[in-house]
């Protein structure tokens, strides 16, 4: 598979003030919101009329969910293919591919129903199009999910890594806010019975996989990946494009010694997924962050709050607002994750996130409770503390939960299994939130506010498992970072707090120390 090179050297770019690491950091935070854009998408398509009419369903049945969940099955399966993908021919063309893997579903959900006539049910095969366009997309999308923080992580230094994904994740949240908006405004000024006011936000998100594809190809590949191939050429040209030819010839000493260290070291699935595999013990803590994450309960809030806002007590058209209202929050409270997650730790903001999340969500069911069972209480009684509380768990989960458990996989796995370990996050979280979104709906539907509750509860669990289990890799090389399950090993313990000495419960301190190559920032900028 070609792996078109960057077109510009070293430090120029389209605009002069605008250097390679910007490019890079666009790129990737671009592609982060095509992300986001596909999680606020179906929000307001699920109970457009035109769109059940076509797929023949009614707004609450349990079709609607489905729709909505098949794409997280598509994640699951797109990581791994991704992942192997980008180990074999790149980071460069696995993400090329999962572009245009997204823009073929996107096209297949748009085409759904669609005829000359206005829209139709195809004799069932609407719908049928519609599944294979939301599993394609998640082919897609699960794909950019496993590679881009990779891509990112390897390009980053060890006191920024933080900082960039959750800058990236900022901009999750403004695709989010993006599709959220345009799904309102459709809907509002062509009316919930137009097959337009659906299929113009699928057809809106289209332009991001056209952007990103026309301009991958003045992105630097990985100088790691380079090594990993004993390609040392290609690999100081990339370096070149991010460095002087000066230090990239010093970088490339260091990159050549740690991949000398790494040889024969091939992992696998297995010696993850197996409790006697070398990478077994990170895998875990990949695994129980995304679990824990779905756990949160927020997965459903981004596809479904308009009807948790109506649980409240608000009517239909205050709910759609409000919940524009809480995405712009959202989006701009991020801004305090970017700047906290490389200076508080990611383990800290994980662990006061899930409190905070706890109990907003027992607020949440009391408010609930009052709304639905004592209609004598004035309406604002509980509105305005229930959204204030809404809008406040939201602002927890961005800064605390979002970015954190995508970043946490891209620093405690060697060169060899990181593509691996970020695709097993992406798994996870596919498989996580395929339930979460199939179970809210009915959860909704039966529980009523009595939901908040069971989010109370998951939100403690998570918490607690954050606290016992999960290191704080922030401010570490990745090599640091492995040396808590090796230290783990020999203490016969996954506690942190009882692993060398409990080292790892807080962010590793300053030091003078010359950088190893896996410490070293190849995007920092040139003084």
């Amino acid at each position: 598979m070609p792996n078109p090179p960057s077109k510009m050297a070293g430090g120029s770019s389209i605009f002069p003030i605008f250097t390679k690491k910007h490019e890079v950091v666009l790129f990737s935070s671009t592609a982060i919101a095509l992300y986001g854009y596909n999680q606020g998408m179906m929000s307001l398509v699920n109970t457009n009329y035109s769109y059940l009419k076509t797929m023949q369903i009614s707004e609450k049945s349990p079709i609607v969910g489905i729709i909505v969940s098949v794409y997280y099955l598509g994640c699951a399966l797109g990581a791994v293919i991704a992942s192997w993908l980008a180990d074999k021919e790149g980071r460069k063309p696995s993400i090329f591919t999962c572009l245009a893997t997204t823009s073929l579903g996107n096209i297949l959900m748009f085409i759904s129903g669609l005829s000359m006539h206005g829209s139709s049910p195809w004799k069932g095969g609407a719908l049928a199009c519609m599944l294979a366009g939301r599993v394609v997309m998640g082919f897609g999308v699960g794909g950019i999910d496993a590679v881009i923080p990779v891509y990112s992580s390897e390009l980053s230094s060890d006191a920024a890594r933080g900082r960039a994904l959750a800058q990236e994740f900022q901009m999750n949240i403004f695709g989010l806010l993006i599709a959220y908006g345009i799904n309102l405004g459709v809907t509002r000024g062509l009316g919930k019975e137009s097959q337009w006011a659906w299929r113009i936000p699928i057809m809106v998100m289209q332009l991001f996989p056209i952007l990103l594809t026309s301009f991958i190809s003045r992105l630097p590949e990985s100088p790691r990946y380079f090594m990993s191939k004993a390609q040392k050429y290609e690999a100081q040209k990339a370096l070149e494009e991010l460095w002087s030819k000066k230090d990239a010839k010093s970088k490339i000493d260091d990159l050549q010694e740690a991949q000398d260290k790494e040889n024969g070291a091939k992992v696998g699935y297995k010696d993850m997924l197996l409790p006697s595999g070398s990478q077994f013990h990170p895998a875990m803590v990949t695994v129980m962050g995304q679990i824990n994450q779905a756990l949160t309960g927020y997965g459903a809030v981004s596809v479904y709050g308009p009807q948790i806002f109506q649980l409240l007590g608000f009517d239909s058209w205050e709910a759609k607002y409000l919940t524009l209202g809480n995405y712009i929050s959202y989006f701009l409270m991020m801004t305090f994750a970017w700047l906290s997650i490389d200076v508080v730790g990611r383990r800290k903001l994980m662990i006061w996130g899930a409190a905070g999340l706890a109990i907003c969500f027992i607020i949440l069911t009391g408010l609930g409770g009052i709304a639905q069972s004592l209609p004598g209480v004035p309406d604002l009684a509980v509105e305005i503390p229930g959204s204030v509380t809404l809008f406040v768990a939201t602002a927890i989960f961005g800064i605390g939960w979002l970015a954190t458990v995508w970043l946490i996989p891209t620093e405690i796995y060697p060169s060899t299994a990181r593509a691996q370990g970020s695709a097993i996050s992406v798994i996870i979280w596919g498989l996580a939130n395929f339930a979460i979104t199939l179970l809210t709906p009915i959860g909704f539907n039966s529980l009523k506010y009595w939901l908040f509750l069971v989010f109370a509860v998951t939100n403690t669990f998570a918490g607690w498992w954050t606290w016992k289990y999960t290191p704080e890799s922030g401010g570490r090389s990745f090599e640091e970072n492995q040396e808590f399950f090796g230290s783990a090993r020999e203490d016969g313990s996954w506690s942190v707090k009882k692993v060398d000495g409990g080292k790892f419960e807080k962010m590793a301190g300053n030091n003078n120390e010359e950088e190893d190559c896996e410490q070293s920032p190849l995007l920092r900028q040139r003084r």
